[in-house]
C-alpha cells in the first residue's frame, strides 16, 4: 500500500481528518472500492484573525495528525489533500496562498483542494448529483449546483441573516418569551416558562445573552424548547413554520430548475423532528414541484473524503470555483 490521500473538515468544533488510500478494498466502500484507513480529531478550531483562517495554526494541528495515521495505516506517501473549512469562501486567502507549498514540502502532496464547508456538505449528502442541500445548524447555508457552476444562498450569521437557523429560531422563541413577559401582543407563555427555566428570571435575560462572545450557540441553545412547544403551542408553531419557510427560500434560490434535482437538508436542526421537517417538507412542494426530497448519505467529512478519492482517481467532476471548491496542482521541485 503507498499512495494515498488526506480528507479534513474543520469547522467550529475542531478538526476531523481521514487518511485513505488509492486502491484499497475496505472502508466505506463508497468510491469504487477506495476508502478511510485511519481517522483523528482535534478538538481545538484553526483561529481566524486578521489574514482570515490561520494557516499555521492548521498545519501545526493538521501535519503531526498526518503523520500518526500515515505510519499507522501503512500508507506512504499523500499525493491528494481535500481541506473543507468553514469560513472558506471569505476568509480563505491566506489559505489559498500558503497551504499547498507547505503541504507539498513537508508531506510530498502533489494535489490540494480547499473546499467551503458548504460544498462538503453538499458532497457528503448528494455526491456529484445536481440538486440543492440545506446546511441546517446553529447558522444556515445553502449550496446548489447543476454541476456546471455552485449557488449559494444566506450563510451571512446570525445578525445579517442565517434565516430559519438554529440561532434564528431561539432568538424568535426568547423574543416571544419577552413579549409574554411584556404583555404584548405574540407572547408565548409556555415559551416564558421555558426562558426562565433555561436561563433564570426573563428580566436578566439580555445579560445571559447579549456579553456573550458564543452568542450564536446560545440563542439555538433555545431551538429545541421551541420544538418541544410546537405541539401545543401556536406560537412556537408558527416559529417553526417560519422557519421552514426560510429553509425552503434558501433552497429554492439555488436549487436548479431543469430535470428532477435532488434537495437535502443536513446538520444539527434536523434532530428537530417532526415539528420544523414536517412544514419544511409541504414548504418544499410548494416551492420547487420538480424537486425530489432526500435523506443525506453522509456528512462534510464524508463528502472531503469523496472530493480527495475522486480526485485521486481521476473521477472528479465537480464545477470548480475560486471560493467554494478550489484546486490546484503543486509542481515538482
Amino acid at each position: 500500500m503507498s499512495t494515498g490521500f488526506l480528507a479534513v473538515d474543520s469547522g467550529g468544533s475542531g478538526l476531523r481528518v481521514v487518511v485513505g488510500a488509492v486502491g484499497d478494498s475496505g472502508g466505506s466502500g463508497r468510491g469504487g472500492g477506495h476508502g478511510p484507513l485511519g481517522r483523528r480529531v482535534s478538538r481545538e478550531p484553526v483561529r481566524t484573525g486578521a489574514r482570515g483562517i490561520d494557516p499555521e495554526h492548521l498545519l501545526g494541528q493538521l501535519l503531526p495528525m498526518a503523520r500518526a495515521l500515515t505510519a499507522e495505516s501503512g500508507v506512504t506517501r499523500i499525493d491528494t489533500v481535500v481541506v473543507g473549512a468553514a469560513g472558506l469562501a471569505t476568509l480563505g486567502d491566506a489559505l489559498r496562498a500558503e497551504l499547498p507549498g507547505a503541504l507539498a514540502r513537508e508531506l510530498g502532496v502533489r494535489t490540494v483542494a480547499l473546499v467551503a464547508d458548504a460544498v462538503t456538505a453538499y458532497v457528503g449528502a448528494l455526491g456529484p448529483r445536481a440538486g440543492a442541500v440545506v446546511a441546517a445548524g446553529t447558522g444556515l447555508i445553502a449550496v446548489g449546483t447543476d454541476l456546471t457552476r455552485w449557488r449559494r444562498a444566506d450563510g451571512w450569521g446570525h445578525l445579517l441573516g442565517d434565516c430559519g437557523g438554529g440561532a434564528w429560531i431561539g432568538r424568535a422563541g426568547l423574543e416571544a418569551a419577552l413579549r409574554a413577559h411584556d404583555g404584548r401582543e405574540g407572547g408565548s407563555a409556555l415559551l416564558l416558562a421555558r426562558a426562565e427555566e433555561r436561563f433564570g428570571p426573563a428580566a436578566g435575560l439580555p445579560g445571559q445573552v447579549y456579553p456573550r462572545p458564543d452568542r450564536p450557540a446560545v440563542l439555538a441553545s433555545f431551538a429545541p424548547e421551541v420544538a418541544a412547544c410546537a405541539a401545543t403551542d401556536p406560537v412556537a408553531a408558527e416559529i417553526l413554520g417560519a422557519a421552514a419557510r426560510h429553509l425552503a427560500d434558501s433552497a429554492a434560490a439555488v436549487c436548479p430548475a431543469a430535470g428532477e434535482p435532488l434537495v437535502a437538508v443536513t446538520g444539527g436542526l434536523t434532530r428537530l423532528g417532526d415539528p420544523l421537517l414536517v412544514p419544511l417538507r409541504e414548504e418544499l412542494a410548494k416551492r420547487l414541484p420538480q424537486a425530489r426530497w432526500t435523506a443525506a448519505e453522509g456528512d462534510p467529512l464524508d463528502g472531503s473524503v469523496r472530493v480527495a478519492t475522486d480526485l485521486a482517481t481521476g473521477s472528479f467532476t465537480l464545477p470548480s470555483d475560486d471560493s467554494m471548491l478550489w484546486v490546484t496542482t503543486v509542481p515538482d521541485g
